[in-house]
C-alpha cells in the first residue's frame, strides 16, 4: 500500500507549496485543483503564477512534512507492524499474513481508507505482490486497485515510463524516444534497454515485476507472528485493559502452541482512538508460549500507559520465535533447575532491565578484570569450557576499579599486611592467606607494556570484625614505593 497525501478536499483556490532550490522557487507540492489547471512539482513558482494568476503559495516545511510521516507510520502499525516510510508523502505496508485479521485484502483496505479520511488526509491507495508495482499503482494507476497475485505486469502496462520510480530526466528520455507506455518498455529487448537507460532503470523494472528483490527499512522488525482484538466500543479502565491484553495474548500464543514455537520478546500495542498506539514490551529468559505467565509480566506495566479518550484495538507481535517442541517432565514429577527458575527471572528482568540480571561465567584469563564475562543468566551453556579453579577462589562481589588503601603495615616485604585503612576506616587483619602473584598478560596484543610494574600480589585477609577482603600489592618492593589497593569483597 502506498498513501499519497495533499491538500484537503473543498479547498476553493488552487495551492502550492514552494520551496527554494538554488536560488530559485519551485513548486514542490500541488493541490488536486492546482494539478488540473496544468501545475506540477518541479516547475517555477514565476511560471505557476503565470499560468495560474489565483495560484496561493504557501513555504514548504520538509522538517514537518518528515515528521507527519513519521507519526503515519507509527500509526499504522494497527494495520501491519511491517510499515517503511517512502518520504515525502507515502508509505509501505507488508500485509502479507495480516490481511486475515480483518477478512481479505478488501475488507482490510476499506477500513484503511474509512480511517485515514475520517483524519481529513487525501490518499491513494494500492495493493500489489511488489512494492515497486504496488508504488506505481498507487500514483498512476487507479485508486484502490489490488493487484491478483502473479497478475501486477497487466496493470503496470498501460501507465507512463515515470512510474519505475526512475529519475524525472531518465523517465523524460524514454518517453521522448516514443515509449509512452511500460508495456512498450516490457517488450523491449532487456540488452538495449539496459545499455542505452543504464542498470538503475533496468532493476527498477525488475523490482517493480518482481524479478529482482527490492529490500525496505521497516519502522520496527517486521514479523509474521502477530494478534488483534478489535473492540466493539473503545476502553480505559485498568481492569479492562488487563483483560483485553490477557485475552490477545492467549490468541497469539494458542497460535504458537499450533505449531509448536515460543518466542523470546513480546510487543504489544494499545490503539488508541486519537490514533496514538503506546506500547509495552517483555521478555522471557527462555522461548516460551504460556499465556498467563507472560500476562502477568504485561500487568505492573499497565499503569504506565495512557488511554486517552479509549482503547478500540489491541495488537500483539512476538520476535524471535522459534521451534519449541513439547519437554517431558522427569518420571519424580519434578521440573528441572532452569524451568523452575525462569519465572523469576523474567519477572526480575523485566522490572529491574535486561542488562541488570545476569550469570557471572569464568574466562580464561589471570587479570582479574578479564576472567569474569557476563552471560544470560539462564543460557543453555551451563557447562563452562573453564571451570572456576578451587586453589584460586574470586571475591563474589569484584570492584570496577581497585579503591587505594591507606597507612598499610606489613611485618615483611612478602608478608601480608597487619593492618589497613579503607574508606577512612582503619582495619585490623587477623587472618592472612597469599601471596598469589599475577603479572601481565605479555601473550595479548593491547598489552605493550610488560615490566614488572604491572605485577600484582594478591591476599586474601580478614580482619577483627570477620570481613574478608581481597587486596594487592602493586610492583615489586625495592624498584618504588609499594602501594596497595582493594579490589574486591568477599561476602
Amino acid at each position: 500500500m502506498s498513501p499519497r497525501t495533499g491538500a484537503t478536499e473543498g479547498a476553493v483556490s488552487p495551492l502550492a507549496l514552494v520551496e527554494t532550490v538554488r536560488q530559485i522557487r519551485r513548486l514542490v507540492a500541488v493541490s488536486p485543483e492546482a494539478a488540473r489547471l496544468g501545475l506540477f512539482p518541479g516547475q517555477k513558482a514565476t511560471d505557476g503564477r503565470a499560468l495560474v494568476p489565483e495560484l496561493e503559495l504557501a513555504d514548504a516545511e520538509p522538517d514537518a512534512d518528515a515528521a507527519a510521516l513519521t507519526a503515519l507510520v507509527d500509526w499504522c502499525v494497527r494495520f501491519s507492524p511491517a510499515v517503511a516510510a517512502d518520504p515525502p508523502d507515502g508509505l509501505f505496508l507488508d500485509i502479507e499474513g495480516a490481511d486475515h485479521l480483518w477478512g481479505g485484502e478488501a475488507a482490510m483496505l476499506a477500513d484503511f481508507r474509512a480511517r485515514l479520511a475520517a483524519n481529513g488526509l487525501v490518499f491513494r491507495l494500492a495493493v500489489a505482490d511488489t512494492p515497486g508495482a504496488a508504488w506505481a499503482l498507487a500514483r498512476f494507476g487507479p485508486d484502490g486497485v489490488i493487484a491478483p497475485p502473479g497478475g501486477q505486469a497487466a496493470l503496470l502496462a498501460p501507465l507512463p515510463p515515470a512510474a519505475l520510480r526512475l529519475d524525472p530526466e531518465a523517465a523524460a528520455q524514454i518517453e521522448r524516444l516514443g515509449l509512452r507506455r511500460l508495456g512498450q518498455v516490457m517488450d523491449i529487448p532487456r540488452a538495449p534497454f539496459g545499455r542505452r537507460f543504464g542498470a538503475a532503470a533496468l532493476t527498477r523494472l525488475d523490482q517493480a515485476l518482481g524479478r529482482a528483490p527490492e529490500a525496505l527499512r521497516f519502522r520496527r522488525p517486521p514479523t509474521p507472528w502477530a494478534a488483534r482484538l478489535a473492540l466493539v466500543e473503545p476502553i480505559s479502565a485498568p481492569d479492562d485493559m488487563a483483560r483485553v491484553a490477557g485475552d490477545v495474548t492467549a490468541k497469539l500464543c494458542a497460535r504458537l502452541e499450533a505449531e509448536d514455537h515460543g518466542a523470546r520478546r513480546f510487543e504489544i500495542a494499545f490503539h488508541r482512538v486519537d490514533g496514538k498506539s503506546p506500547t509495552l514490551a517483555v521478555g522471557l529468559s527462555r522461548a516460551g508460549r504460556d499465556a498467563g505467565r507472560i500476562a502477568r509480566l504485561f500487568q505492573p506495566k499497565l499503569e504506565t500507559v495512557d488511554p486517552g479518550f479509549g482503547v478500540e484495538a489491541v495488537s500483539i507481535w512476538a520476535y524471535e520465535v522459534e521451534a519449541l517442541g513439547a519437554r517431558q517432565s522427569r518420571l519424580d514429577a519434578g521440573v528441572e533447575a532452569r524451568d523452575s527458575l525462569a519465572p523469576l527471572v523474567d519477572r526480575l528482568a523485566n522490572r529491574l532491565g535486561p542488562e541488570r540480571v545476569w550469570r557471572a561465567a569464568p574466562v580464561e584469563s589471570h587479570v582479574p578484570e578479564r576472567s569474569v564475562s557476563r552471560r544470560p543468566p539462564l543460557a543453555d551453556e551451563m557447562v563452562e569450557a573453564f571451570p572456576w579453579d578451587p586453589e584460586a577462589p574470586r571475591p563474589v562481589r569484584l570492584f570496577r576499579r581497585p579503591e587505594p588503601l591507606e597507612d598499610v603495615t606489613a611485618l615483611l616485604p612478602d608478608d601480608p599486611p597487619i593492618q589497613f585503612r579503607w574508606r577512612g576506616r582503619l582495619h585490623r587483619v587477623r587472618r592472612a592467606e597469599g601471596p598469589e602473584r599475577i603479572g601481565a598478560e605479555w601473550w595479548t596484543q593491547d598489552i605493550e607494556d610488560v615490566s614488572t610494574g604491572h605485577v600484582r600480589d594478591y591476599y586474601r585477609v580478614e580482619d577483627a570484625g570477620g570481613a574478608r577482603f581481597w587486596l594487592f600489592r602493586a610492583g615489586l618492593y625495592g624498584e618504588a614505593p609499594p602501594k596497595w589497593w582493594l579490589h574486591g569483597l568477599f561476602g
